[in-house]
This record gives C-alpha cells, sequence and structure tokens, in this order.
C-alpha cells in the first residue's frame, strides 16, 4: 500500500527511519543536499510529496519529493540546485509546476522485490496536479566505470536499445524519458579527516583517487587537506497523475 504523508502524518518518524542499504556509500551523508532530505523539513512543508511503501503498515520504502517553478532548462548542478530553487521559491511564494524526486530508499530487508519501481509509481501519483516529475538520476553501477565520462555510459545501449544501465533502463520501461546529462549534479567536500573515516582509505596522496561506491574520481589536496568529489547524475523526466 502506497500512502504519502499527508494522508498518514503518524507514519513520519518510521518512514525517515527507513536504513539505507549496506552498500550506500557513507561519504553522500557528507553533502549538503543530503541534509534537507534526511532532515524532516520536506515533510513539514511539503508532507504530500512524502511518499511511503507499506507491508502490514509498517513503512518499507520512502520518497521524497520537492516543487519548484520551472525554468528554460534542467540545471547542470542538479540535485543541489535543484534544492535551492525549490527553497527560493518556498520562500518567494513561487507557486510550483514541477515535482523533483530528490531520493527512492528502499529499507535492506526489502530489496530485490521491484520496491524502487512501485515507489516510483507512487511518486508520480502524488504529483498529480503539478506538469511533470523529474528526477537527477543516480545511475550506482556507474562506479563500475568511475572514469568513464556521464555522457558516455548513458549513451550505452543494448540491442533492444534500452539503456545498458539497469538503474535507467528501469525508468524509461516505466515511460521516463532521458533529458540531459547533470555532469555536476551532487558535490561533497570535506577534510580529509572525514574522507579516511567514510571510506577507510588513507588519503595520503594529492590528485585523483577511486572510491568505492562513487561514480567519478574524488579530487584530493593533501596541502589544503580537503578532497573534493563532484558526482554527474542523469535527468529523467516522467508525466504526473
Amino acid at each position: 500500500m502506497l500512502v504519502t504523508l499527508a494522508e498518514r502524518p503518524d507514519l513520519a518518524s518510521a518512514t525517515y527511519s527507513i536504513p539505507y542499504p549496506p552498500d550506500s556509500p557513507k561519504f553522500m551523508t557528507g553533502s549538503l543536499t543530503s541534509l534537507l532530505v534526511r532532515g524532516r523539513r520536506v515533510v513539514r512543508r511539503w508532507p504530500h510529496l512524502v511518499v511511503a511503501l507499506l507491508e502490514a503498515d509498517i513503512p518499507v520504502a520512502r520518497g521524497i519529493m520537492v516543487p519548484f517553478r520551472s525554468r528554460a532548462s534542467l540545471p547542470a548542478r542538479g540535485w543541489d540546485e535543484v534544492a535551492v530553487w525549490a527553497a527560493e521559491d518556498a520562500l518567494d511564494d513561487v507557486a510550483p509546476d514541477t515535482a523533483c524526486a530528490l531520493e527512492i530508499a528502499v529499507h535492506p530487508d526489502h530489496q530485490g522485490r521491484g520496491h524502487s519501481r512501485v515507489v516510483l509509481e507512487g511518486m508520480r501519483a502524488a504529483a498529480a496536479g503539478l506538469t511533470s516529475l523529474v528526477i537527477p538520476v543516480r545511475p550506482p553501477d556507474k562506479a563500475s566505470a568511475p572514469r568513464v565520462s556521464m555522457r558516455e555510459y548513458v549513451a550505452e545501449t543494448r540491442a533492444d536499445g534500452l539503456p545498458a544501465d539497469r538503474w535507467l533502463r528501469t525508468h524509461v520501461r516505466a515511460g521516463g524519458r532521458i533529458e540531459a546529462v547533470a555532469p555536476c549534479s551532487a558535490t561533497v567536500q570535506a577534510p580529509l579527516e572525514d574522507w579516511r573515516r567514510w571510506t577507510g582509505l588513507p588519503f595520503d596522496r594529492d590528485g585523483e583517487v577511486i572510491v568505492p561506491g562513487a561514480l567519478a574520481p574524488v579530487f584530493v589536496s593533501t596541502g589544503q587537506d580537503f578532497a573534493v568529489y563532484v558526482e554527474p547524475n542523469v535527468w529523467v523526466s516522467h508525466r504526473v497523475g
């Protein structure tokens, strides 16, 4: 059963308590946008755009969206910039026309059962009344080819014409359309000690470091004591309603 937290505000704590899969990159908690997504601000402001999938009245998966007024094009700074747009429009009382999905999370005990696809359908329904749903998709299999550009990766298709990437393929099969690449969609910048704690790697040399789970290399400066990760995503649009 799918519900929004506007319909079931009593499930907010349980919905936000769904843990991330063990293989989810810990370094992404260093993204400033993730503080917005994983806090309770979105559900307080837009509970109708937070979707929970229930089993026996217990949330096992969630989807979180924010609304914004569409601009001339989808931003190259994807996930990060849309979060800013949503905040700007809310502060300026600008009526939104588009929903952006910032997260789909499935409880680790319920992986591999198609719940992400169900939550996606629920998000499309919850966004009814707006013109479209857009998603800065993070294709996790891209981590196996971090030095390949996202544009090259997205261009890879199977014999049937569908994307080679399984998560992009799921979106296309669900009616999604690949719109563009967001080359700098999510940024994590942090002191080296944070990176060591997140990854278990030494971070003791300058230059590029390949980090498990990262879709692109991490850039390190030992002299300045920081590392920066700039993650590319793929903009996908869905019809709503």
